[in-house]
């Protein structure tokens, strides 16, 4: 089953608001959650889009030089 999801890693949690703030600027829904357990045991966050909007995000992240560590469907 394939979800309509992905995640966007960062590095910290102080990127993570930062990004979610910067995404919902742009209109682009989000939503900070923990990093799934299937991606990583480690504790942290993430944000959470819809697998359609990964262009116009990429797009974001360039323009705010944002630091990720990828972007995961899941």
């Amino acid at each position: 089953m394939t979800s309509d999801y992905a995640v966007v890693l960062v590095p910290s949690t102080n990127h993570a608001m930062r990004l979610e703030k910067l995404l919902r600027q742009a209109d682009i829904p989000c939503k900070m959650i923990p990093v799934p357990r299937h991606i990583s045991s480690d504790c942290g966050a993430c944000i959470r889009i819809l697998r359609q909007d990964m262009d116009a995000v990429h797009r974001v992240v360039a323009a705010a030089h944002i630091d990720i560590e990828g972007i995961q469907a899941i």
